[in-house]
């Protein structure tokens, strides 16, 4: 699989440079989201601006990675879906249970909205 990762602060940053996330691709995308949660990134934006096409599979790492992150007390976010990957996930009826932002800036904003809203009500 290949990707690249853009730790910051509060958050990371997984690009999958992939065209499908299919089957073969899904268990290494979960393992990797487990191990950016281990390492304490509660904030994950996942970018899937390059891929084209994404299975069940593929849907699972992306709920793998969304839980980590809910029990992390954390924010995991989709951007740079193509309108396949939308459709799909809107049949899937994932649509309220994922974060899904049209830009990276966005996303990156948005993570650290959420951020600032958990620090407030501590």
């Amino acid at each position: 699989m290949r990707f690249q990762i853009d730790k910051r602060d509060r958050l990371v940053i997984l690009k999958l440079n992939e065209d499908k996330l299919l089957s073969n691709l899904a268990p290494q995308l979960k393992s990797e989201l487990v191990v950016l949660n281990n390492e304490g990134f509660r904030n994950i934006v996942l970018d899937l601006g390059d891929v084209q096409y994404v299975d069940s599979s593929g849907l699972s790492a992306l709920l793998v990675g969304n839980r980590l992150c809910k029990e992390a007390t954390g924010t995991f976010v989709l951007t740079g879906l193509n309108a396949h990957i939308q459709k799909l996930i809107k049949i899937s009826q994932l649509e309220p249970i994922l974060n899904i932002v049209p830009s990276l800036s966005e996303s990156v904003d948005y993570v650290m909205m959420e951020e600032l809203d958990r620090d407030l009500r501590t």
